[in-house]
């Protein structure tokens, strides 16, 4: 009965484009929060939305164009960040800002409804032929660079000041982190969806945070429970009928409640 779910070749591609989302958003979810940086998974997310408005608005690829919106954004907390040395929070919000109202002006020229509904909470199961590779390719970017930034990235997070020391270039490595997160955020924006993605980011990180003790074992303890929940919600949302990225970020807030309680008694 359970297994009959992979009869259908949509359900195994959902299964397949889960797991590498899965993996990438809790990798880059964990230097972002380590940096206090938690704002910039919202502010990316609203920012795909914007490129996926200006896409449907223009006739464009909208998984491309939400690429290029996060991408560009990205860019843009990072040229705030060095601006506004003594106030970076200020970036997020300034983005955040621009991108809400971009999405905002540009869904007013939008006449199907519909075909914006599926990147808000997202819509696994009706990925495309070319959004199916291009997630795939995508996901093994992020992975292969952020395996070989581990070390530096590393450093860079627990001991900013020691890093340029030891010849480690810290604001290459932080655009690097920007840009893989916006990289990843963007091309979740169809399946998990715009509005649910940033939960995903974060959750799973703060979820290992309160069991694991090291950086690496933080690191694959989200992983795994990143991986878990959105397998979980993709049989739950099979069998009842319901919206695979809402019952996915149900499923996390749900275990991480659980872990504090567990943690606090």
């Amino acid at each position: 009965m359970m297994l009959e779910i992979f009869d259908y070749e949509f359900m195994r591609r959902a299964f397949i484009v889960g797991m590498f989302l899965a993996i990438i958003l809790p990798t880059m979810g964990l230097p972002i929060l380590l940096k206090r940086l938690s704002m910039i998974g919202d502010t990316l997310a609203h920012s795909s939305l914007a490129g996926v408005a200006i896409g449907l608005c223009f006739g464009f690829d909208p998984l491309l164009a939400s690429i290029a919106a996060c991408i560009v954004a990205g860019l843009g907390i990072e040229l705030i960040r060095n601006k506004l040395k003594a106030y970076q929070e200020i970036s997020t919000v300034i983005i955040l800002a621009a991108s809400i109202g971009l999405a905002g002006v540009f869904m007013s020229f939008i006449n199907n409804a519909n075909s914006i509904s599926a990147y808000l909470f997202g819509s696994i199961v009706t990925i495309s032929d070319s959004e199916f590779y291009l997630v795939i390719a995508v996901s093994l970017f992020v992975i292969v660079c952020s395996y070989l930034l581990y070390n530096t990235l590393y450093l860079c997070v627990f001991d900013p000041k020691a890093a340029p020391i030891l010849g480690i270039n810290v604001k290459f490595i932080n655009f690097m982190v920007t840009f893989l997160s916006a990289v990843a955020i963007s091309i979740s924006a169809k399946t998990i969806g715009s509005l649910i993605v940033s939960s995903l980011l974060v959750i799973p990180v703060v979820s290992a945070m309160q069991i694991a003790r090291t950086y690496k074992k933080t690191l694959l303890l989200s992983i795994l429970l990143s991986v878990t929940f959105v397998y979980t919600g993709l049989f739950i949302s099979y069998f009842f009928n319901l919206k695979p990225g809402s019952v996915i970020v149900l499923i996390s807030v749900i275990w991480l409640i659980l872990t504090m309680i567990i943690k606090k008694n």
